[in-house]
């Protein structure tokens, strides 16, 4: 079976993609910081790998990329991030908050990418998706606020992109996805989607997704969406 690594696989989507392609009999290797605080995510049953990693610390991913060796990955899942100002207007912006957001959202998912990239390679699948949301399209970008989440997600939609082009030798397909507004610790209880059908639709998206689609931004439907 194909195998999955899914960085913050403790709680919300993250924990709800570890459930259910465990439950498809991938393997799946689990990432968060402490994963012996993850309770949630020890009770999972299947083909399940409990990794320690802080997608932001240079020496904890190297201690991941040691673990793994050779072993090919399938799918390596960009879950992993916070949202540390959520609906900060102007007046309200800080500085580090947004500069630790842009760590954790942008650039980690990124660095992570580039070490895991000879793991891709060696699988059959290739794929690399990261979790991201319609607040990043800049198209849609109407209203003011929400600036440190937003500037996030369409920076690494941005990544997402260039790395598409950069990882297309190795044939390698990298697609950021926005799963939808959905209830979990950072999209709230008011949010319209469960976490159960959001993973359930992106799941279907990835499953779907062919060579050319690297590159695309799309929807939990599988639809485009604007940059």
């Amino acid at each position: 079976m194909p195998s999955v690594l899914i960085t913050g696989a403790n709680r919300g989507l993250g924990l709800e993609f570890a459930r259910q392609y465990a439950a498809d009999g991938w393997r799946v290797i689990a990432t968060c910081r402490v994963p012996q605080r993850a309770h949630a995510l020890q009770a999972l049953k299947g083909d399940i790998e409990h990794h320690a990693l802080d997608v932001t610390d240079n020496m904890s991913i190297g201690t991941l990329i040691t673990a793994l060796g050779h072993a090919p990955v399938d799918l390596l899942l960009l879950n992993a991030g916070v949202h540390l100002q959520k609906d900060c207007t102007l007046d309200e912006l800080d500085g580090e908050r947004w500069l630790r957001e842009l760590e954790v959202n942008v650039i980690a998912p990124l660095m992570l990418a580039r070490r895991l990239a000879d793991n891709i390679t060696r699988s059959d699948l290739r794929r690399i998706v990261a979790i991201s949301s319609g607040s990043g399209s800049i198209s849609n970008m109407k209203s003011g606020g929400n600036y440190a989440y937003r500037t996030g997600k369409a920076a690494l939609n941005a990544a997402m992109k260039i790395l598409a082009a950069d990882l297309a030798p190795r044939g390698i397909t990298v697609v950021p996805i926005g799963p939808g507004h959905t209830r979990t610790d950072m999209g709230g209880v008011d949010a319209p989607h469960t976490a159960e059908d959001s993973v359930a639709r992106v799941r279907g998206v990835i499953a779907r997704l062919t060579f050319k689609d690297s590159g695309t931004f799309l929807s939990r439907d599988g639809a485009p969406l604007p940059w």
